[in-house]
């Protein structure tokens, strides 16, 4: 085994503007992840022709897979940078950034079309916490248990790359969104806002907009069982809509 590890890296200066290859080498070390190599080359920005480069932008934070921030494209596929062991990656490791968001510089990119889409689906309790609502209500373990599995959602964007319904030409809020929505109406308490949300999912860029490709729960790094919720999404709409029809 090399001394070295080989990474070839897509790099852009700003967005909009045209992506170039860069080629680096690093030193290996034992047991390490892509973030070390992209550590190793922001301490010597140097290419492996010798050349003085910028330094490569990418994100990260918690560095155990929870938060998301370092979703990237590495050999063709979305993942976390921070759990993917070079060890177990072929050689040159390919890095480039999510092809289904705004690049900002290098591998960041700008995936606040995520949050803004959780906003639409009100992805939250409204609780003004003027007063102590006392303890809430308890949860058959079954329903606790799937809303867990939910919960994991890191807003990494993973999914996102992987559906084909996410791309220009569609406003397809995208896996994600949809099982936070789910998530949502599944709670006790965010059941008060339920209608709010299903409305929102039915409307442009919503569930209707599913292909059914499931490449998504395949690429989730948290296991959410994402086509689980968009089916259950699917019945809860159209009883919606039959009920608005009925009662109207």
């Amino acid at each position: 085994m090399s001394d070295t590890v080989r990474l070839r890296i897509r790099r852009c200066d700003a967005p909009g503007e045209a992506s170039r290859w860069e080629e680096f080498s690093v030193p290996r070390q034992p047991a390490m992840n892509v973030i070390t190599c992209l550590q190793e080359i922001q301490k010597n920005p140097v290419d492996s022709a010798g050349q003085a480069v910028p330094p490569v932008v990418w994100e990260c934070n918690c560095l155990e897979e929870v938060c998301g921030a370092c979703s990237m494209v590495i050999n063709g596929q979305a993942r976390q940078a921070c759990t993917a062991l070079v060890g177990e990656l072929s050689e040159p490791i390919v890095l480039e950034p999510l092809t289904k968001f705004p690049v900002i510089r290098d591998l960041a990119v700008d995936r606040g079309v995520m949050f803004e889409s959780l906003k639409r689906i009100k992805g939250w309790v409204p609780i003004d916490g003027t007063y102590d609502l006392g303890p809430g209500p308890r949860l058959a373990e079954k329903e606790r248990q799937f809303g867990y599995h939910l919960s994991r959602c890191m807003t990494c964007g993973c999914c996102m790359e992987s559906c084909p319904q996410v791309n220009p030409k569609t406003n397809f809020m995208g896996p994600a969104p949809l099982a936070q929505a789910l998530y949502f109406n599944t709670s006790p308490t965010g059941r008060m806002n339920a209608e709010e949300r299903l409305e929102a999912i039915m409307g442009d860029g919503g569930i209707t907009e599913c292909g059914n490709a499931q490449n998504c729960v395949k690429a989730c790094p948290k296991e959410v069982p994402l086509t689980t919720a968009i089916a259950g999404l699917n019945r809860a709409t159209a009883w919606h809509f039959i009920k608005n029809w009925l009662t109207r």
